[in-house]
């Protein structure tokens, strides 16, 4: 990435003045002091209202009496920059300007059902409901317009939400409004702003928190303080499964703060005035209890074995009953198995909540990706309605996909039941986080192709064995942790979705026979949704094996793609990525390897293309990832700026990833508890990455976050076999796997 030579008070200054002129004004963002950071209380041009439902215009679209226009989804901004997105969305299809308005995002007491925010589709679709709720909100006022002014529809003339008829009569939205609410349901039918006439949708638009995230202020769920607030931390067991046989609450109670204990079975938690007296509180309960402590089982240096040995019968994804004739007939043909250990997510920031039990009703502030679902399986947790409890989203620092975010909601919840009245801030510490979150599933993926004398592939045979890449909480209270541990737990249920193990295990290339088989797994270690889902293993396999196939048919990496390609838009991605790295012409030192990867994210989000470039060092046996070029097509493009920062993003964490990560354990429990036990890529090993999209407007956008995943591992995959000629099979990619 080649960043501007401009020292910090001049970005400051400058990213001030434009982020002045684009005053965006996110809800549940702002704080009015510094002094006092509450990052609930921000401007509001609307008062508290309960959405009517998906197919109401008010669920999404709201103006008020002064002028303002306010946006609501039910998504939660993750960091991925949406609220900026959908706020362009809106204002180019009003057709007002930008700083007109604002934005709430995922709370049960006023915004609409979105489900989680997953998979890449907030603006697929959340974007969409918006656009067409504008479309719709504006086609309205505009006939009330047409009515009061006198004149025909085509009459009138709009400019920033004024409305000119003939004769200079003149009226606005917020005149038509009159303060009221539209009442109105969706059709569908508005007509919709031609994409020519955007004024924002398409601009780099800066994302309103960045000046805010720079400079410091309040901003995440753990800068927030409300009153009657006391700290709160949880003692977590030793490891999976363990019991808690007792516990000297004296010693602790003594402390200075300390507030009470709670226990409930084997869930500990103390709550104290400050934090830091919660801390020591924790650290004295930890030499205070004993507990029973079961072993994990397998092993790491047996857990692919273990996958392999308990397999039950597949899962038929798809089957071809030609695929042995097409293999035996194929004059090339190879096989390989590749795999992936678990990894975490790694959130820069330990998980925190905020809970309030009052007259028996809860209100939870939570960085989860779900407000919807987190209500409803604290719903079933406390055994009470839905209208009982609200569940306010407010950013975490880092999360991409299931982390201990619901977890630590609900565990929040537990101590606020407790202590009804006060507000309990939980914060979990670093060892919580990355023992106790939901890892990303290890996987094996065995790959087996047959490939014609012309470089056609001609079949194709997937097998996958993975745990679980779905145990989000959906109204089964059992998908809490703490909630197995209780006096009365709750019982986890795992199954149900599968598709993650499996996404983007089908090629997007036209292959005549293909099969694909998914071997479920229940495996040692807690698993869920982590960025991509299976989509990063099953990438890399696919694009490692697909460079396998073009060097075994004596082909170009890219020629041998584009050739087994039909989709035209994944051929221009590609032709776009061998032009902007002047593949051609690209030298050969011997040092340096170039490998590169493609992929349509789910075969149904972005296209995707990268070149990675390492270099090695024979004398020191060494390798070092030093280039990264990526291209992008998610059809029209909100933002350019956030698909880059989204796209850039995720091909540097999958670079850490593909080169380092990976959970460590071993009988007696987690090894990997802070930053030292599980390393990530460090700033200083950050390679130059480059990023170019391809827009195009005239096409509906499609969900770009977890496009780079799987490429990425697979690119630097080959680039480490062109420049040292060892094939890579298992992550992380280390220099002991490497034949020097």
């Amino acid at each position: 990435m080649h960043l501007p030579n401009t020292d910090r008070r001049t970005f400051l200054k400058t990213t001030g003045q434009f982020l002045i002129g684009f005053n965006l004004f996110p809800l549940l963002n702002c704080s009015p002091s510094e002094k006092d950071p509450n990052i609930l209380q921000a401007y509001s041009g609307i008062p508290e209202r309960p959405h009517g439902g998906r197919d109401l215009i008010d669920s999404w679209i709201r103006l008020d009496a002064e002028g303002h226009v306010t946006v609501l989804t039910g998504k939660k901004e993750l960091g991925q920059g949406i609220r900026t997105a959908l706020i362009q969305i809106a204002a180019d299809e009003l057709e007002v300007d930008i700083q007109r308005c604002h934005i709430i995002n995922g709370d049960t007491g006023q915004t609409a059902n979105e489900g989680y925010t997953s998979g890449s589709n907030s603006i697929e679709g959340s974007g969409k409901a918006i656009r067409e709720a504008a479309a719709e909100a504006k086609f309205f006022l505009l006939q009330l317009a047409s009515a009061k002014l006198e004149c025909s529809l085509e009459d009138l003339n709009l400019s920033d939400g004024t409305i000119e008829g003939l004769q200079n009569k003149k009226t606005s939205y917020w005149e038509l409004l009159d303060g009221q609410y539209y009442e109105k349901t969706i059709s569908g039918e508005a007509p919709i702003l031609d994409n020519k006439r955007h004024q924002y949708v398409g601009k780099p638009i800066p994302r309103a928190d960045i000046l805010e995230l720079v400079k410091g202020k309040a901003h995440f769920v753990h800068d927030l303080r409300l009153p009657d607030m006391v700290h709160a931390r949880v003692l977590h067991p030793p490891t999976y499964g363990a019991r808690l046989l007792s516990i000297d609450k004296a010693k602790v109670e003594a402390l200075p703060g300390v507030l009470g204990i709670f226990v409930d079975g084997s869930f500990i938690a103390v709550i104290a005035e400050r934090e830091f007296q919660a801390v020591k509180a924790w650290e004295k309960l930890k030499e205070s209890t004993v507990w029973e402590k079961p072993s994990i089982n397998p092993l790491p240096d047996r857990l692919f074995a273990d996958m392999r040995s308990k397999a039950q019968k597949p899962e038929i994804i798809q089957e071809n009953p030609n695929i042995s004739e097409k293999l035996n007939n194929s004059p090339i043909r190879l096989k390989s198995a590749f795999q992936r250990p678990y990894h975490m997510h790694g959130s820069a920031g330990p998980s925190c909540a905020l809970a309030k039990w009052e007259e028996e009703k809860l209100t939870v502030w939570s960085p989860t990706q779900g407000v919807y679902p987190l209500q409803s399986t604290l719903a079933d947790l406390f055994q009470v309605e839905l209208t009982n409890i609200r569940c306010i989203g407010v950013p975490g620092s880092g999360c991409y996909g299931h982390n201990g975010a619901d977890d630590v909601s609900a565990e929040a919840a537990l101590i606020a039941k407790a202590f009804p009245g006060k507000t309990i801030r939980l914060q979990w510490m670093r060892e919580d986080e990355h023992q106790w979150e939901p890892y990303g599933s290890a996987m094996i993926m065995e790959l087996e192709a047959g490939v014609s004398k012309e470089g056609m592939i001609q079949a194709w045979d997937s097998k996958i064995w993975s745990d679980s890449h779905s145990t989000r909480a959906r109204g089964d209270a059992g998908h809490f942790i703490s909630a197995r541990y209780l006096e009365n737990p709750f019982e986890f249920k795992k199954g149900g979705f599968s598709g993650g193990a499996y996404r983007n295990a089908i090629p997007l290339y036209d292959i005549p026979a293909l099969n694909l088989k998914l071997f479920n797994y229940d495996g040692p270690l807690r698993s869920s949704a982590l960025r991509g889902l299976g989509a990063y293993a099953n990438i890399f396999a696919l694009e490692s094996f697909m460079d396998e196939l073009a060097e075994t048919s004596d082909m170009d990496p890219f020629t041998f793609r584009i050739n087994n390609l039909k989709d035209e838009r994944a051929i221009a991605v590609l032709e776009e990525l061998k032009s902007k790295t002047n593949w051609n012409a690209m030298g050969r030192s011997g040092n340096e390897g170039y490998g590169i990867a493609f992929a349509k994210y789910k075969n149904t989000a972005a296209y995707f293309a990268v070149m990675a470039e390492v270099e090695k060092d024979p004398e020191r046996k060494s390798f070092k990832l030093t280039r990264m070029v990526g291209v992008i097509e998610a059809g029209q493009c909100i933002n350019p700026d956030g698909i880059i920062n989204q796209t850039e993003g995720g091909m540097i964490q999958s670079a850490s990833w593909t080169l380092i990560e990976a959970v460590k354990y071993d009988e007696h429990g987690f090894l990997s508890k802070d930053w030292n036990s599980y390393p990530i890529l460090r700033t200083n090993d950050v390679p130059e990455v480059e990023v170019y999209v391809i827009n195009r407007p005239e096409l509906p956008p499609l969900g770009a976050g977890e496009a780079a995943q799987g490429p990425v591992a697979a690119a630097i995959a080959n680039a480490v076999f062109d420049c040292t000629g060892t094939r890579i099979r298992e992550l992380p990619i280390t220099a002991e796997k490497i034949n020097w």
